[in-house]
């Protein structure tokens, strides 16, 4: 039985620069969205800006779960209802022939405990993921790097971008057969056209989990889902093909995933402040806490759209026994709360954090 690290305040370190960081990120996130709020004429989010589905599902924890997972909502087994969203990484609503990382966020309703701050009057629990095990950026100050960039050229030269896209997938392409793999060419624009639905999905980043501190990850299980783990999106002349694909995937058959934690073991090998260092699944295997189910179900249309409009997803949205951790995370607080209310004021439309799937109607 592995030795699990106890979570505790101090295992975080605060870097002298960080709030200068993060208002430099701040800043950045605004500037996004003010680019393409001028272009669109709303507001949308200043990253993962294209929802491509959005689906009611069922999380279902497990019941006997041993005493290192049993921990902050898995404490206990139960059943809840959950929102999810699937969507692409830049802050602009871009042509899907520019392939870049998938985003997975989950939203559960009707959480109760303890609260993180700043969703002390919220029930839900949210839970932010790519498909990558690990960060881009090693730090804060990278995270606002990368940041720039991607502002620079937000709303600039799509088919540039597609053409660039194409060649980056291909250089991407040949460094994974030879087992290389290259996660800022895949964030520019080279990470292959894979299917939303066929593939894995991680937090990247730590958090407390309880007493313990984990990374997590949600894993297709369902055989409809497992057979998509090696198809790709036919994106030629077709600017929605994800949403489309995944839409009738998820009308055909739905699909069932597991919620899985990976404790941390050793904060050397796994850091805490170090968002680009995979940990070592031999060392600490992720273990399966919950079941997500979605049944058979449009994947958008006119009411996800605006189910979209009216939701936010952030690391922060959750239980106190959930904290996000690492300056990456930290980071993140709140240039993500600054960028939401900005789209809530240039939409004129309030976001919440629903209390029932039927507050989503």
């Amino acid at each position: 039985m592995p030795g699990y690290v106890a979570y505790s305040p101090e295992l975080e370190t605060i870097r002298e620069d960080e709030a200068e960081t993060i208002e430099g990120l701040k800043e950045q996130f605004g500037q996004i969205l003010d680019t393409t709020l001028a272009d669109y004429g709303r507001g949308v989010r200043s990253v993962h800006a294209k929802g491509h589905a959005i689906a009611r599902a069922t999380l279902t924890i497990a019941a006997d779960l041993p005493p290192e997972l049993a921990q902050g909502l898995f404490a206990a087994p139960g059943r809840y209802d959950a929102v999810l969203r699937i969507s692409t990484n830049p802050g602009d609503i871009l042509d899907d022939a520019i392939s870049v990382p998938r985003g997975l966020a989950l939203k559960v309703l009707g959480v109760e405990g303890e609260r993180l701050p700043g969703s002390e009057d919220d029930t839900t629990q949210d839970f932010v993921m790519a498909n990558a095990p690990a960060f881009a950026a090693k730090t804060a100050d990278q995270f606002l790097g990368n940041l720039k960039l991607l502002a620079k050229t937000t709303d600039k030269g799509e088919g540039a971008k597609k053409a660039l896209s194409a060649a980056l997938r291909g250089i991407e392409a040949g460094l994974e057969a030879v087992g290389l793999e290259s996660t800022m060419l895949k964030t520019m624009g080279g990470a292959p056209q894979v299917h939303p639905l066929g593939t894995t999905y991680f937090s990247q980043t730590p958090y407390r989990f309880g007493d313990h501190v984990a990374k997590f990850q949600l894993r297709p299980v369902a055989p409809e889902l497992l057979a998509l783990r090696e198809a790709t999106i036919d994106t030629k002349g077709r600017r929605d093909a994800i949403r489309e694909d995944t839409g009738a995937a998820l009308a055909e058959h739905g699909g069932v995933w597991e919620l899985r934690f990976q404790l941390c073991t050793d904060t050397d090998a796994m850091p805490i402040e170090d968002a680009s260092v995979e940990w070592d699944e031999a060392a600490s295997p992720y273990r399966t806490v919950a079941l997500l189910e979605v049944a058979p179900q449009a994947g958008w249309g006119p009411d996800a759209e605006a189910i979209d409009e009216a939701l936010s997803f952030a690391p922060w949205h959750g239980l106190a026994a959930h904290r996000p951790l690492g300056n990456i995370n930290r980071a993140r607080k709140d240039p993500y709360k600054s960028s939401a209310d900005r789209r809530r004021r240039a939409n004129g439309c309030p976001l919440h954090e629903p209390a029932s799937l039927a507050a989503l109607a």
